[in-house]
């Protein structure tokens, strides 16, 4: 199959899938355009804010991108373009795209609360206990995992020869420059008032600006020093308005995104790449077994139970009109999907030891590298669109990383405030444990913990998990449904068929772990993997049977528990 056939398949397929299955959604679950939404009603300026469509789609595009969809499909590859075609196109239609639209629906119709507190309403107050101490554990996975991702891309040495790396340092500079554009921006979008047009106008010029600074001032930092860098950038992220930093950072990345997308699909139409990948290779390559790695290991390019944290957690409390859950929710799904679908394309174009030759050893390069050569066809410099594309990755998997902080520091806090807390007579520990502060540094420094076992050990395990939560959000919108009278089986599915691939993943890591603990020992990093995976499967299973069990009551068990 060419690649420009794959593409064509893809845009077919996601672009219908928005214009039918998505709007039969809308038109199922029911939306109110003239209702007044958390961001007016909960508004205070931190993190309820109104912001206008295209601000909440770049922050709900660039926080569930990342590096995600661009690493799975790369490493899934081993198993053929067959089974990652297909496991994109159909799990980032009807298993990521329902759960993102079904998490912000239900957060908004819930004054912007996340998963947490819907569980709490519809399933019960221990349900929400544990799935909070799920979600805190899975944040800080994630945490550790992206940083170790962003600060490898930062390193300015070749670790090896320790020669300067001009392409990072320039990924670095740029990345700063945007933090600094972010603020201004972020004054100019709050107080500006400026039509959003101009608004947009201005960002793009912003963006321009800070790829040129850094293409040519790089700045060399090894990646130890970044490590630190980048947990202190997040423990200010993680507490400031989201008006001052969030919103207008993600917006300014979600256009870097966006123009990677579209150079890339010009790309392929232009270079028309062949593919160099069978279409199947076998249920088990080199020890790895399709059912469960591909479904675990290629997540935010079809499902995600992360995106379920954005679309409750942050993204829910800036929507200005309930018509715009659809492009903001579902429509950033199927985008995603679209760049898995180019990462799968970009490493078929290459032949059998071709990329590694080429010295492209990590997935976002081995994507830079394939884009790259399909856009030097119309004679653009291939260092330039090397460094560019690298440079978008990085800025993804940045955004990702502050948005899941803050999502992690939130349900930190939750844990501890249940719906009948009156939060101003608090005690002097609920106080404490709830204060952001407190809340965030302990969040952070047991990531960077985890950090220094590294990007590579910890992705594993945080994938399994990460589809584990999945499981979570989907148990709880579905029961949202079902006690608000609407209908939820288009995510019994997904819900069943994720639960029977994490736990089965789950399992074989637990299993992997304590192998390696009854021969060798375990040294610091391991021991808290296996720590997490044990805690993060029982309290998932916990989670999981609350809810179905919900699922499964009768109406009129559930009419009298209600009536008592």
């Amino acid at each position: 199959m060419s690649g420009i056939l794959m593409m064509v398949i893809a845009i077919v397929v996601l672009g219908g899938a928005y214009l039918l299955y998505g709007r039969y959604l809308q038109n199922k679950w029911g939306i109110d355009p003239n209702a007044k939404t958390p961001a007016y009603e909960m508004e205070d300026g931190v993190d309820y804010v109104p912001a206008d469509t295209n601000v909440v789609f770049g922050h709900q595009f660039a926080s569930i991108a990342g590096a995600g969809p661009i690493n799975g499909p790369i490493q899934a590859a081993i198993f053929g373009w067959l089974p990652v075609l297909l496991w994109v196109l159909i799990g980032g239609v009807f298993f990521g795209a329902v759960q993102d639209f079904a998490s912000m629906y239900a957060s908004v119709k819930n004054k912007g609360r996340t998963i947490g507190f819907i569980i709490e309403e519809y399933i019960g107050r221990v349900g929400k206990k544990l799935f909070l101490a799920f979600c805190w554990l899975f944040c800080i996975l994630v945490i550790a995992a992206f940083a170790d991702v962003v600060a490898g891309t930062f390193n300015g040495f070749n670790i090896e020869t320790g020669a300067k790396v001009a392409a990072n340092g320039s990924v670095a500079m740029t990345s700063i420059i945007f933090i600094v554009e972010a603020v201004a921006l972020g004054m100019l979008l709050k107080y500006g008032k400026l039509n959003k047009w101009v608004n947009t106008a201005i960002a793009i010029a912003l963006l321009i600006f800070a790829v040129v600074v850094g293409l040519k001032c790089p700045v060399y930092l090894s990646r130890e020093v970044w490590h630190i860098i980048i947990f202190a950038y997040v423990l200010v992220a993680c507490v400031a308005p989201v008006w001052a930093l969030l919103q207008p950072r993600d917006y300014l990345n979600s256009y870097l995104l966006i123009f990677m997308i579209v150079g890339a699909i010009i790309g392929v139409f232009v270079a028309n790449p062949s593919c160099n990948l069978a279409a199947f290779n076998g249920f088990n390559v080199d020890g790895q077994y399709l059912f469960p790695i591909l479904f675990v290991t290629i997540a935010c390019g079809a499902v995600s139970g992360f995106h379920s944290l954005v679309s409750s957690g942050t993204a829910s409390k800036q929507i200005k009109n309930e018509k715009n859950m659809l492009p903001v929710s579902f429509g950033a799904m199927l985008m995603e999907s679209m760049l898995a679908v180019i990462a799968l394309i970009a490493v078929a174009s290459f032949a059998k030891g071709e990329a590694a030759a080429q010295g492209l050893t990590t997935q976002p390069q081995i994507f830079a590298g394939a884009i790259a050569n399909f856009l030097s066809v119309i004679g653009l410099p291939h260092s330039l669109v090397f460094t560019l594309i690298n440079l978008a990755v990085s800025a993804f998997a940045l955004t990702s990383l502050d948005s899941v902080a803050r999502v992690g520091r939130l349900s930190f806090q939750e844990f501890f405030l249940d719906a009948d807390v009156d939060e101003e007579n608090m005690s002097p520990f609920l106080k404490f444990v709830t204060n952001k502060y407190f809340a965030t540094i302990i969040t952070l420094v047991l990531a960077y913990l985890l950090t220094k076992v590294g990007y590579a050990e910890i992705w594993p395990l945080f994938g399994s998990a990460n589809q584990l939560l999945s499981v979570l959000a989907l148990v709880a919108c579905a029961v949202f449904l079902k006690k608000t009278k609407r209908q939820g089986f288009m995510l019994w599915g997904p819900m069943v068929f994720m639960m029977a691939v994490t736990f089965t993943a789950l399992g074989m890591t637990i299993v992997k772990l304590s192998k390696a603990f009854m021969t060798t020992g375990l040294d610091l990093g391991n021991s808290l993997q296996l720590i997490f995976a044990v805690l993060l499967l029982i309290l998932g299973v916990l989670v999981a049977i609350q809810g179905i069990k919900k699922l499964l009551e009768k109406p009129e068990k559930e009419s009298k528990t209600a009536t008592a």
